[in-house]
């Protein structure tokens, strides 16, 4: 499943031909104006950038040439969101390991606008209308969308979909789904979604948005809930054409894809052929790009990006590095405890482990002063607590005093701040507190015991060596407090079952949030997740605090309510040290041969690359005559 349902990224689409009409809050009773009116688009809090008659979102470039290729590796592999190897083509299922980017075979009912912090506009659907109370929305979908064999989309597809993504899809989406209660065809090109009524205002539009719409056909003579190789039947811009499970996959622009001249499509979707390229080794991906095998790379280390970018094509300008503005929340990142195991039960252990990573000496040594200290699952945004809580977080927490730690009531937890020097010995000494008052004691060795005598060791586990350098300091520091730690890479399947099943101490991960968090949010931290196999709570946060506040967060009524129901339950996150944060930048670093072009806008809710940007065949040549 691409780790990309509550964590950001789906593509495009617009509709036109639909009535122009103010945006509806979904999940609230529409405006008599809006009341049966066909809406373009939608968006949780009111408010669209784009009529029902725009020809492009301002981001894209209209007249981008099609053509050529992109050859990149597998995005966001840097810290485990995506394994460098693949045994299935189906992505929306928990058995397997399929690609990244298979989300570009499908189409969507609607599109976000990555310009807009929620907003959505009909790709399949020529307008939807919402019923007075708010459950049902009715989708018109365009008579003229077809899958690749050349079969109309119809709503018995679309109600066939969602029904069986509901029943057996991944649990990311299954449960983030439970509260569609329906998916009806009314007739070939009209589908209800009934919702049960206890729905977010988010919900219905991520249905709309973030879920492939399958041919019921294809599906019903061909298992969903399997792992396979087969290439299946899509009908979004790109097919699957060669590739070689855990070597590449090359997704090939479909000439007569039926969307094409969608205005959110134009300057979309450029490249003839996209290439994801798959290393077990960072360093071979690296030399991988030197030679021009992968020629596009956002750079994710540090050590490379300041000290390795000084090979011949470098140097010469055949290779560019450039950065672009990242608005995205940063998101978490970090080393996640596993609570479900009994000696990271105490939020005191947690807070005493987490003394042990010195991030001031880590920046200065070892990133080359590129990063910032990450603080919160929401940091580079304004869901992002600080200082004490004010009076409107303070009437949200009241009613949770003494469910809560009393830090919650005053200044935000903030990790402390070192000198760099990376003597910590304030730092250790506070953990050594802390870890005595949590009932860890000192054995005659030196080592820690629990009560019951046994030993205090942690796995930090990986699938690269690349974060070894990292976390070696830290296991050093650990050493000191009595702890035994120590660091386990694994091949990428095992990495994988291993997080499915829950099975390790302390693992490295990074989620970005969007904006305007949704049901889906509940995945990273809710209760029901916690003991669910696959999802992304895998800290096994089981909270009935954050429950209620993750709920008030995504069924607030405004955007400013929505602000402050996320700091209050950021403040709490925090302090239950559920993890060891880790850094963050807000530009995407990137590297590439000097053969492209892209729009002068950079959309500032995502980065597609594979979507806006094109090969510009005069750089091309230029490449070419410099030999």
């Amino acid at each position: 499943m691409p780790n990309r349902l509550e964590i950001d990224r789906r593509s495009v689409l617009a509709g036109t031909g639909a009535l122009a009409a103010s945006a509806v809050i979904p999940g609230a009773v529409p405006s008599a104006a809006a009341q049966g009116s066909a809406l373009s688009g939608l968006s949780v809090f009111g408010g669209l950038k784009y009529g029902a008659d725009f020809s492009h979102f301002a981001y894209a470039n209209p007249d981008a040439p099609k053509g050529g290729r992109l050859v990149m590796t597998s995005p966001r592999w840097f810290y485990n969101q995506n394994p460098q190897t693949f045994n299935t083509l189906n992505g929306y299922v928990l058995k397997g390991d399929a690609p990244p980017y298979v989300e570009l075979l499908f189409d969507s009912l609607m599109t976000r606008a990555l310009d807009e912090p929620d907003a959505v506009y009909g790709r399949l659907a020529e307008s939807v209308s919402i019923s007075d109370d708010g459950n049902v929305y009715t989708f018109t979908l365009r008579p003229d969308a077809r899958f690749h064999d050349g079969t109309p989309v119809t709503a018995d597809d679309v109600a066939f979909s969602l029904t069986l993504l509901k029943d057996q899809g991944h649990p990311n989406i299954s449960q983030t789904i439970a509260d569609l209660t329906s998916a009806e065809a009314i007739d070939a090109t009209t589908v209800a979604l009934t919702f049960s009524g206890r729905q977010t205002r988010q919900l219905p539009l991520f249905v709309a948005s973030e879920l492939p719409i399958l041919s019921k056909a294809y599906y019903t003579a061909t298992a969903f809930d399997e792992s396979t190789l087969e290439p299946p039947l899509g009908s979004g811009p790109y097919r699957i054409g060669a590739f070689e499970a855990g070597r590449y996959i090359e997704y090939e622009r479909d000439p007569d894809y039926w969307g094409r001249d969608l205005p959110v499509n134009r300057g979309h979707f450029n490249f003839d052929v996209f290439r994801i390229e798959f290393f077990r080794d960072r360093q071979v991906a690296f030399e991988g790009f030197k030679s021009g095998v992968v020629r596009f790379r956002e750079e994710f280390s540090s050590k490379i990006w300041a000290t390795e970018y000084t090979f011949p094509a470098f140097d010469d300008g055949k290779v560019v590095k450039n950065e672009f503005s990242d608005g995205r929340p940063a998101g978490a990142q970090g080393w996640f405890f596993n609570l479900r195991r009994k000696k990271f039960a105490d939020p005191r252990t947690r807070e005493a482990l987490a003394l042990a990573f010195d991030f001031e000496w880590s920046n200065e040594n070892l990133f080359y002063g590129l990063y910032k200290r990450t603080h919160s699952f929401f940091q580079n945004s304004d869901m992002l607590a600080v200082g004490p809580p004010s009076e409107a977080e303070q009437a949200l927490l009241e009613p949770f005093r003494g469910e809560v730690p009393d830090i919650v009531f005053g200044e935000a937890y903030t990790p402390p701040v070192t000198d760099g020097s990376g003597q910590i010995r304030g730092q250790l000494r506070q953990a050594t507190k802390l870890l005595r008052e949590a009932g860890w004691q000192r054995k005659a060795e030196g080592g820690l015991v629990d009560a019951d005598g046994n030993p205090f060791t942690i796995e930090v586990l990986a699938r690269s060596t690349v974060f070894e350098r990292i976390v070696n300091p830290m296991i050093r520091n650990l050493a000191i407090l009595g702890v035994e730690a120590k660091f386990r890479v694994v091949d990428a399947a095992q990495f994988e079952a291993r997080l499915n099943e829950f099975d390790f101490d302390l693992v490295g991960r990074r989620f970005a949030l969007t904006p305007t968090p949704s049901e889906g949010i509940r995945q990273l931290w809710g209760s029901e997740a916690a003991e669910t196999p696959g999802s992304n709570n895998i800290a096994g946060i089981a909270n009935p605090v954050i429950d209620a506040l993750t709920d008030i967060m995504i069924r607030a009524e405004t955007r400013d309510d929505m602000v402050v129901a996320a700091r209050a339950l950021d403040r709490v996150l925090r302090a239950g040290h559920y993890w060891i944060p880790n850094w963050y930048k807000a530009v995407h670093t990137v590297a590439y041969w000097d053969e492209f072009g892209w729009p002068d806008e950079t959309p500032r809710y995502d980065f597609p690359v594979e979507q806006l940007w094109w090969f510009d065949v005069d750089k091309a040549a230029a490449l070419k005559d410099n030999g």
